[in-house]
């Protein structure tokens, strides 16, 4: 049985009782500490990362009231408050054993003990330690990528990246959909950095912006004089990322005759390079986004079927900016600290009021939008306190300026419609419109 990744520290003054509890406890986690003086307790969890404690409630011989397992076990909660902790007691301390439950203890271990209540109670404990971890690390910044950082306090995103966490030790097909800006490039190369791939390539394909003539010969490479202009052989993109994680973006695009060949590969895992018939076996992981409703797509025969049910093994929902808005705080703070250094602006700050602002906006392009949103906030602000200039005010000053009179009616037939969330009626109303010449208005500009 392969052992799981965690550090248990035992703590008794007993030798013979630390020697059995960590040759047995050894078996299973990959890591087995042990003091014999409590002391030392508050010295080593400072030094050392350690997932579960059992810890002894009797230390001083003639006293064995279980009062010094109960005093070390309120200083551990004191310097690790979510820390679980294991009691080990004798029959007649069971009393207050459960008493110690209620206080803060995770469980408590009678001795002698059973082998295999032992392991369940240590095993238990551990997968209670690390929920703890990851909720800890989650409230404030929960992701670190080389390009990017997502930090997150919504429910429905950290739902996404534990998700993301459980299948990153797997090579399930991964299907990440959101619209744009939303971070799936982000969340890719998170998945790839968590799996057991991550000192291997991660391959970004960008299906939207290869040509149809180019696809193959870009993804599955060539054989020198393939075709005219094929002066030497070429390692596609795909055989590039042998041993790592190939992410295949805006997989929606696709057209459905080259959907047909990336069938074949993701089936197969073996790809022949234009003009050469050796197959080349494949070893990678794929992940794949898109902003589009494949189950649309697939219903209106844009989509093959069986492609879409090979690629979403595991399908995740990127949540769009304006449903995580307690998230807008922390990445505005993010992106300010970022451009302050990179435009050498560090004296400008966010305030209460101007985050309110940010909060109040929809945010269509999401994540990249509020990116954009700051940087040109930041280098046109003179003042030390932000000025941010939001997507809608740069609308209004480009029309402002111009002061042409179709600009200005096209602007504010936006800002109506977009107040009113396009609700035809209201948006006319607040226009001054009847509901017929709005619509002669909104054919016009193509809205």
């Amino acid at each position: 049985m392969r052992k799981k990744e965690a550090h248990i520290l035992i703590v008794d003054d007993d030798e013979d009782i630390l020697f059995s509890a960590r040759v047995w406890l050894k078996k299973f986690f990959t890591e087995v500490s042990c003091l014999s003086q409590p002391k030392n307790i508050l010295k080593f969890l400072s030094e050392q990362q350690v997932d579960t404690v059992l810890l002894d409630m009797n230390f001083r011989k003639g006293f064995e009231n279980g009062q010094d397992g109960l005093y070390w076990m309120q200083e551990i909660k004191t310097l690790e408050p979510q820390l679980p902790i294991i009691l080990m007691t004798a029959y007649g301390e069971v009393e207050l054993a459960v008493e110690a439950l209620k206080n803060g203890a995770s469980d408590f271990i009678l001795k002698p003990w059973n082998n295999e209540k032992l392991y369940a109670s240590v095993n238990l404990a551990v997968d209670v330690s690390r929920k703890n971890k990851k909720l800890n690390q989650w409230e404030n910044i929960s992701l670190k990528t080389n390009n990017y950082e997502l930090g997150t306090q919504s429910n429905t995103m950290k739902e996404v990246m534990e998700q993301i966490e459980r299948v990153s030790a797997t090579d399930a097909n991964v299907l990440l959909l959101g619209e744009n800006g939303t971070g799936k490039y982000v969340l890719a190369e998170h998945l790839h950095e968590l799996s057991e791939r991550k000192s291997q390539p991660f391959v970004h394909i960008d299906l939207g912006s290869l040509s149809e003539n180019l696809f193959e010969a870009e993804l599955f490479g060539y054989k020198k004089g393939a075709f005219t202009d094929a002066h030497q052989d070429y390692a596609g993109k795909i055989e590039n990322a042998q041993n790592g994680t190939v992410f295949l973006d805006e997989i929606g695009n696709l057209p459905l005759h080259l959907q047909t060949k990336l069938l074949s590969l993701i089936q197969n895992r073996k790809l022949s390079r234009l003009g050469e018939s050796k197959e080349r076996l494949l070893d990678v992981r794929f992940i794949f986004a898109t902003n589009e409703n494949l189950r649309k797509a697939v219903s209106e025969n844009r989509f093959r079927k069986d492609l879409y049910y090979r690629i979403n093994t595991v399908e995740l929902q990127v949540p769009a900016l304006r449903d995580r808005q307690e998230d807008i705080p922390v990445l505005a703070g993010y992106f300010l600290e970022k451009y302050r250094q990179k435009y050498h602006k560090p004296d400008l700050i966010l305030n209460e009021m101007l985050i309110s602002e940010l909060k109040n906006y929809s945010w269509p392009g999401n994540i990249r939008e509020l990116d954009h949103c700051i940087e040109r906030s930041v280098i046109l602000s003179r003042e030390k306190e932000l000025r941010l200039l939001m997507p809608q005010d740069e609308e209004a000053e480009k029309t402002i300026v111009n002061l042409n009179l179709e600009d200005m009616e096209e602007f504010l037939i936006k800002k109506a419609l977009k107040k009113h969330r396009g609700n035809i009626s209201l948006a006319a109303d607040d226009l001054g419109l009847s509901r017929a010449a709005l619509y002669r208005r909104m054919e016009k500009f193509q809205l």
